[in-house]
């Protein structure tokens, strides 16, 4: 199957690429070309991006362009419950593969806090987005095989209430039903808001995830709730 055999609904663009590589030079150059547009147009721009390991490679390409960086906030679209030197941390994934380069000078706006609960550690981050720019300028979320964005979860008692669209806080407390279950996650109005949504997805298993969310309910499959305008998909085998 290829991405042009799915019946995207109205408005959802698709580029299709050889291999990650080809993928994540894509994506960072139109991004790049994105940010540089709200630098110039409302002298800061915000991006928020999704851990794992796929980002990495996109992470080291966007890193390299060539644009006024202390110019852009970086945030986090989900983050494990861990200090950013553990190894599962995103925020440690983006200080080593972003934060480098040209893009040292961004200012990191990180989800993570030492609270005495996650629930408290939600809320200290909640008010720490605050400094966030909004709308959004460039959001770019990832995809689990069962389904989920950032840290929304199925089956998770609180993703009804994240995905609502008047949900009043920016981030709540989330459990994965893998480790490190402890999350952060961004909620549906903040992420939706954004100006630019990407979403970058990698091989045939993704591919058929995705053709079946489109006709699930965001409850059983959240990345539902994000598949329509003004959304990109960028996908590769």
């Amino acid at each position: 199957m290829a991405i042009s055999e799915l019946d995207l609904p109205i408005g959802v663009i698709a580029h299709s690429s050889a291999d990650s590589q080809r993928q994540a030079e894509l994506m960072a150059d139109s991004i790049a070309d994105a940010l540089a547009y709200a630098v110039q147009t409302h002298g800061v721009a915000s991006l928020v991006v999704s851990g794992g390991r796929s980002p990495i490679i996109f992470f080291e390409q966007l890193s390299t362009r060539d644009l006024n960086w202390s110019r852009v906030q970086i945030s986090l679209a989900d983050e494990r419950w861990v200090p950013a030197t553990d190894p599962a941390s995103n925020e440690g994934l983006v200080r080593h593969h972003l934060l480098q380069n040209a893009a040292s000078e961004a200012q990191l706006i990180g989800l993570y806090q030492p609270g005495g609960s996650l629930a408290q550690a939600a809320v200290l981050a909640d008010q720490t987005l605050e400094q966030l720019q909004r709308p959004i300028d460039v959001l770019v979320l990832g995809m689990g095989n069962d389904g989920h964005t950032a840290s929304l979860f199925p089956g998770n008692p609180a993703l009804a209430h994240a995905l609502r669209s008047d949900c009043p806080e920016r981030c709540l407390p989330m459990q994965a039903p893998v480790e490190p279950q402890a999350r952060l996650t961004m909620t549906y109005p903040l992420l939706a808001c954004a100006r630019m949504q990407c979403l970058a997805i990698q091989g045939a298993d993704k591919l058929e995830t995705l053709r079946t969310a489109l006709a699930a309910d965001p409850l059983q499959m959240p990345i539902r709730a994000f598949l329509h305008s003004p959304l990109e998909i960028y996908w590769c085998p």
